[in-house]
């Protein structure tokens, strides 16, 4: 599977929209990567507030400095996925302990389906232990402020979602 060389991650999710915890992992995964695919997933049963086409645009956004990361999106077998982009590690982000039961359960299906395929779980920085995505669009629903909660390019998209 590692034919090139290379070692790339995938760093999966949903991502609707993407808030500076996951900018963190983003950036922090990168360093550890030659390259980071940053994979949207477009899952059918969700309502999400951005389409999956906006959602990876603004990724693009907010990773235009980083060299080594790109954004893709897929709705097949997350391993599938990974197979068909030579990638060998899986970046969990981990916020708290239900986080990390719900993350083991997805490792190690994960691993089941294809054994060459690791995950690897990175702590998000404490101060974004409370974040997500469901709580920034909730904010922003209500005109709330999320400075602090999402880069600047993503405050304006909900800004424009919610007016």
């Amino acid at each position: 599977m590692q034919s090139s060389g290379k070692r790339v991650a995938v760093y999966p999710g949903s991502f609707d929209p993407v808030t500076c915890g996951h900018l963190d992992i983003i950036r922090r995964s990168a360093k550890q990567f030659d390259h980071l695919i940053v994979a949207v997933l477009n899952n059918s049963s969700k309502n999400p507030l951005f389409s999956v086409e906006e959602r990876k645009q603004l990724l693009a956004e907010v990773t235009r400095d980083l060299p080594n990361v790109s954004i893709d999106s897929f709705r097949d077998l997350l391993v599938r996925f990974m197979r068909s982009r030579n990638a060998q590690v899986i970046v969990r982000g981990i916020r708290s302990v239900t986080d990390f039961e719900y993350e083991l359960q997805l490792a190690s299906t994960n691993q089941k389906l294809d054994s060459e395929i690791e995950t690897i779980f990175m702590m998000t920085d404490p101060k974004y232990s409370y974040l997500s995505s469901s709580i920034v669009k909730e904010i922003a629903q209500f005109q709330g402020n999320v400075k602090d909660l999402v880069p600047p390019e993503i405050e304006q998209a909900l800004a424009n979602k919610y007016i």
